[in-house]
This record gives C-alpha cells, sequence and structure tokens, in this order.
C-alpha cells in the first residue's frame, strides 16, 4: 500500500495541471482520474479534490458522457458567467422586475454546470439584491429601489 501523500498534495497536482492547461496540453480533454492518480502517485479523492479546485476556479467544466474539458472563457468563474447573464438579461428587461427566475434545473441544463454553481449565482444576485427568495414559490426579480 502507497505512503499517504502529504497534506494540500491536490493544491500542487491542481496548479500542475493548470500550468498544462495554460500551455495548451489538454486540447481534447483532460486524462482521466485514474491515469492522473497513476501519475501522481496518489488516490482518487485527492485527484478529485485537485480537479474540483480547477471546476471551481473556471479552468475545466465537466461534460456529462464526455469527461473535463478545459472550460473556454476568460478565466471567470462559471457561476460568475451566470451571474453576468442573468443581470444582463434583468438590465436589458428580458427579465422584468417581479418575474420569476427559471428553475435550478433550467438554469443547470441552460449553462451546463452543476446545481451548486447555479446556486451561488443566484445566492450573490440576491445578496446584491437583485433578487428574492419567496419560500415555497421561487425566486424573482426585485424591483429595482
Amino acid at each position: 500500500m502507497p505512503s499517504p501523500s502529504p497534506r494540500g498534495t491536490y493544491h500542487a497536482i491542481s496548479q500542475t495541471l493548470r500550468e498544462r492547461i495554460a500551455a495548451g496540453a489538454y486540447r481534447d480533454g483532460l486524462p482521466s482520474e485514474a491515469e492522473i492518480g497513476r501519475e501522481f502517485g496518489v488516490a482518487r479523492t485527492t485527484v478529485r479534490r485537485a480537479l474540483r479546485a480547477l471546476e471551481e476556479s473556471g479552468d475545466i467544466r465537466t461534460v456529462a458522457g464526455v469527461g473535463r474539458r478545459v472550460a473556454e472563457g476568460s478565466g471567470t468563474a462559471p457561476y460568475e458567467q451566470i451571474m453576468a447573464d442573468l443581470l444582463e438579461q434583468i438590465r436589458k428587461g428580458d427579465l422584468p422586475a417581479g418575474t420569476r427566475l427559471p428553475s435550478e434545473a433550467a438554469l443547470v441544463e441552460k449553462y451546463g454546470v452543476s446545481r451548486g454553481t447555479v446556486r451561488r449565482a443566484v445566492r450573490e444576485l440576491e445578496t446584491a439584491g437583485h433578487v428574492e427568495a419567496r419560500h415555497g414559490v421561487g425566486r424573482f426579480v426585485s424591483s429595482p429601489s
């Protein structure tokens, strides 16, 4: 049985993978968790933590049935991209005050992200006062104040 890896190993792995992404090494997608684990000599849970850190920073995204891909875009976190898009819809009037936001499931489908990413985007919009939650009903665009 291999010896346990030191604390924070996943940070080093995610940094190495981030550097490879920047160099264009993974144009066709990232290697599997098992391959990364073998390369770095760590357990799959350590690999998953490293990949989760890359997803949270917006460097990669998971595509159902395909695998992990290098995220396209400016390096902005996915939840920030969703927030910006929803704010733009609010400002343009596509989502006027009082309009119910699409469900989490609909936003997950539209943006191809996890439910947690959608929740964070909507929570940030709530905190900023652009959206209000009505218990048991949904989330609605706030009236401008």
